[in-house]
């Protein structure tokens, strides 16, 4: 596997992760009722973790109800012994996903703006094709690309479909940890990635299960997340015979941290003048490393 486009590549996946990782802890609140032949302390500990299940499929719900939040973003993507890292800050709209977002990769700093599931992109010391400003990428096109939904994109209210990816058997309640001074409580969570939508192809690449962690403050709300996950690359992707396993994944470890909910957002598209359309050529780079 070869790491291609490494500054705009990271951040894109910075963008993209942001909602498939807020939408993964959504859902109704409600738990799946079921039997027991177990004894008394087996049922209070079946109940306990009913109750962390519902709390966590909850959560995105109660994080929601503040509007918006201030955001940050830590990531860490590792291929072929390289390692790319991206650090981003900013506020996301949570009933839209709109954000807008300073990310720092690789040295350089850059703008990033999330609206109406297009991403922008502006750099401060170079220009984009065509000398315009800024770039765009229509992350919906990229969604159905890759198998996705776009209510895995652009849509984080509908998490229906992970919630019911997580059943009581894949929470689990670790701690309890302050988050930037804030209680909160800590689960690891395990998402069946065959439940998703796309999930036959995100298993492809994934493996059956998704691991999570979040930590909920004690209004139910996500203060952080965080996802760590392997991807396998498709055998042809490898130019030598002789690659051991290891060069063919791409690991990538995602960390969310949301605060001072209520914050104003103020994401609005570029004029379109400043504006180069490079979606072809991301779409392009994706059929060449998928």
């Amino acid at each position: 596997m070869r790491v291609k486009g490494t500054r705009t590549g990271a951040i894109v996946v910075s963008a993209v992760m942001g909602t498939v990782v807020l939408s993964g802890c959504g859902g109704d609140g409600e738990s799946e009722a079921k039997g027991s032949d177990a004894s008394q302390s087996a049922s209070g500990s079946d109940g306990a973790r009913e109750q962390g299940t519902t709390k966590v499929r909850a959560a995105y719900d109660k994080t929601a109800e503040a509007e918006s939040a201030r955001m940050a973003i830590r990531m860490k993507l590792s291929a072929e012994g390289k390692t790319i890292t991206s650090d981003g800050k900013g506020a996301i709209d949570l009933a839209e996903g709109d954000s807008v977002m300073k990310v720092t990769a690789q040295g350089e700093s850059i703008e990033q703006r999330v609206v109406d599931q297009v991403l922008y992109q502006k750099s401060p010391d170079q220009k984009a094709p065509g000398g315009k400003s800024w770039i765009k990428i229509d992350l919906k096109k990229v969604a159905a690309q890759q198998g996705l939904s776009n209510q895995q994109i652009g849509d984080p209210a509908q998490t229906a479909a992970y919630s019911k990816a997580i059943t009581d058997k894949d929470v689990k309640k670790v701690g309890t940890e302050k988050i930037d001074g804030v209680n909160t409580t800590h689960y690891k969570v395990t998402v069946d990635v065959s439940k998703l939508p796309g999930g036959d192809r995100m298993s492809q690449q994934l493996g059956p299960t998704l691991p999570m962690q979040v930590w909920l403050d004690d209004e139910g709300r996500l203060r952080q997340q965080q996802i760590d996950m392997t991807l396998e690359a498709p055998a042809s992707a490898s130019a030598k015979p002789d690659n051991s396993a290891s060069s063919n994944q791409l690991k990538m470890s995602t960390v969310m941290q949301f605060s001072d909910f209520g914050t104003e957002v103020d994401a609005e598209a570029p004029p379109a003048e400043q504006v180069t359309d490079m979606t072809g050529q991301a779409l392009k780079d994706g059929n060449k490393q998928g």
